[in-house]
C-alpha cells in the first residue's frame, strides 16, 4: 500500500527536471549484477537531505526508501525485464521522479552440453548406483536438462532448475542398463545435445560348471582327458583356471563366451579330483571338484566293438561313489563320450535357487 500511496501523492508534485536514473551495466545479461544510481545535477543546496526510492513497472525496490542514492540488484534474471525509474523527496515532502529507463535483461543460449558419469568412464558394477550428469559450459536462467537411452532417443527423465549442471540416478545398475545415453539441455534458444556415451554394466563371473570330456566312459591311462570349464554369467574376457588336487594343470581365457577347454594326456597319477576356476577381475569363482578314477591301458586285443549290446543313450549317477568307473554297454565301438559335473549353480539373470543335485555323471553319445 506504500508504493502505491507515494505514486498518487507523488502524481501532482513530482518533477521529472534534474533527476536522473543511471544504470550501469546498460544491457545486462542474467545472472549478473546491476547497478542503480539515482542523480541530482542540478541540486542547488549541498546540504539538502532527500530520502530516494526505486521503482521497476510501479513496484518499490530493495529496503524502499532511503537515504543513499544507491542501489544494487545482485542477479538480474529474464523475468526482471522492465521500466524503471527512481524517486528523491526533500524534507518539504517534495518529490522528483526521474525518466523511465527500459531494462531488457539477455538471456545466454545453453552450449556446450556434455555427459559425465559417476562412476566415471562409463563402466558400473552390477548392483552399483549409476549417476549422469548433464552440464552445460554456458547457458542462463531456468534450463531443462533431459537424458535419452539408446541411439533411438528413449526420454528416461526431465529437470528444469536455475542451475549449469543436473543429475540422473540409477540406483542400482542392471545388466539391461548396459547402453548409449546422452542428455539434452535448452533455456528457449533451441535444444543442444550433448554426445553419445557408453555405459559398461560390469558382471562378476557365476560359480563355473566343469565338464570332462574322454573317449570312452571308463577312460584309461592314454586317453586324452578334455576338461571344459564355463561360467553361464560374467563380463568377459574370462581367465579360467584348470585344477588336479588343487594343484595348476593349466590356464586358458574365453575373451567372448563359451567358455575354455584343457586337453590332458592321462598317467596313472591323474586319478583324483578336478576343479576349475574362473575369474574376470571381478571376482573367481570355483566349481564343484569331480572325482576320477582311471584303469590301467586297455588291452588292445580286447577291442572296445566287443563290448555287449544293447546301446543306452544316458547314464545318470548321482553322488556315484566311484563316478569315473561308469560301466554302460555297448552294440559297437562308440566314438567320444561326455562326462559332466553340474552343482549349485544359478541359471541366466533370473538367479532363481535350485537345490543342490549332488554330482551327476552323463555319458552320452554326441
Amino acid at each position: 500500500m506504500l508504493p502505491r500511496l507515494l505514486l498518487l501523492i507523488c502524481a501532482p508534485l513530482c518533477e521529472p527536471a534534474g533527476l536522473l536514473l543511471i544504470v550501469s551495466p546498460s544491457h545486462p545479461t542474467e545472472g549478473s549484477p546491476v547497478n542503480l544510481t539515482c542523480k541530482m545535477p542540478s541540486l542547488q543546496s549541498s546540504d539538502a537531505q532527500f530520502q530516494f526510492c526505486f521503482f521497476r513497472d510501479a513496484q518499490a525496490l530493495g529496503p524502499g526508501w532511503s537515504s543513499s542514492p544507491k542501489l544494487q540488484i545482485a542477479n538480474m534474471w529474464k523475468e526482471d525485464s522492465g521500466s524503471y525509474w527512481c524517486e528523491a523527496q526533500t524534507m518539504a515532502s517534495k518529490v522528483l521522479r526521474s525518466w523511465r529507463s527500459q531494462i531488457n535483461v539477455h538471456r545466454v543460449p545453453v552450449a556446450d552440453v556434455s555427459l559425465e558419469t559417476q562412476p566415471p568412464g562409463g563402466q558400473v558394477m552390477e548392483g552399483d548406483r549409476l549417476v549422469l550428469i548433464c552440464s552445460v559450459a554456458m547457458g542462463t536462467g531456468d534450463i531443462t536438462f533431459l537424458w535419452y537411452k539408446g541411439a533411438i532417443g528413449l526420454n528416461l527423465q526431465t529437470k528444469t532448475q536455475r542451475s549449469l549442471t543436473a543429475e540422473y540416478e540409477i540406483p542400482t545398475a542392471r545388466e539391461s542398463d548396459a547402453e548409449q545415453y546422452y542428455c539434452v539441455a535448452e533455456n528457449g534458444y533451441g535444444p543442444r545435445p550433448s554426445g553419445l556415451v557408453s555405459i559398461t554394466v560390469r558382471i562378476p563371473v557365476s560359480r563355473p560348471i566343469l565338464m570332462v570330456r574322454a573317449p570312452r566312459a571308463q577312460a584309461v591311462v592314454g586317453d586324452v582327458l578334455k576338461l571344459h570349464c564355463e561360467a553361464l554369467r560374467g563380463s568377459h574376457p574370462i581367465l579360467y583356471w584348470f585344477y588336479h588336487e588343487d594343484v595348476i594343470l593349466g590356464s586358458s581365457s574365453a575373451p567372448s563366451g563359451g567358455g575354455a577347454s584343457f586337453n590332458l594326456s592321462l598317467t596313472a597319477e591323474h586319478s583324483g579330483n578336478y576343479s576349475c576356476e574362473a575369474n574376470n577381475g571381478l571376482g573367481a569363482q570355483r566349481s564343484e571338484e569331480v572325482t576320477l578314477n582311471f584303469t590301467g591301458r586297455r588291452s588292445t586285443r580286447d577291442p572296445l566293438r566287443s563290448l555287449p549290446s544293447p546301446v543306452p543313450q544316458e547314464f545318470p549317477y548321482l553322488n556315484s561313489p566311484t563316478p569315473g568307473q561308469l560301466q554302460p554297454t555297448y552294440e559297437n565301438e562308440p566314438r567320444e563320450q561326455s562326462v559332466a559335473v553340474h552343482g549349485r549353480q544359478q541359471h541366466s539373470s533370473e538367479q532363481k535357487a535350485q537345490k543342490p543335485w549332488g554330482h551327476i555323471w552323463r555319458t552320452r553319445f554326441p
